[in-house]
């Protein structure tokens, strides 16, 4: 089973989605912990190469974006709630400034 990282804001945001989305959240993510795949994801290769974006609705939309390509660790983005169906541009710009950190600080790391 894979450690989830939580990168920047996303655990606090997660923290203050609705009961019933962070249970769904948690669900998933397990599930992304154990090398399957959620039940409802998109690829979001504009963040980087191996993001995904989990989906769950619960009243509103709410979203995590992660990768999981490296072995040991998850590593989550960007969590955000959203209430029109397409991923604002800020939130899409977060997730990939949040990648290139992740990408360094991992590579900062093996040196």
């Amino acid at each position: 089973m894979k450690r989830i990282q939580w990168l920047g804001t996303s655990l606090n945001t997660v923290r203050e989605f609705p009961d019933d989305a962070r249970a769904l959240i948690g669900q998933e993510q397990r599930m992304v912990q154990s090398g399957l795949m959620p039940s409802d994801f998109k690829p979001t290769p504009t963040v980087g190469s191996g993001a995904y974006e989990i989906r769950v609705r619960s009243g509103n939309q709410y979203r995590v974006i992660y990768v999981a390509k490296f072995s040991g660790s998850v590593y989550v983005l960007h969590s955000f709630g959203k209430k029109t169906p397409k991923t604002t541009q800020a939130d899409l710009d977060v997730a990939k400034s949040r990648y290139a950190a992740m990408l360094i600080e991992r590579k900062e790391r093996k040196s």
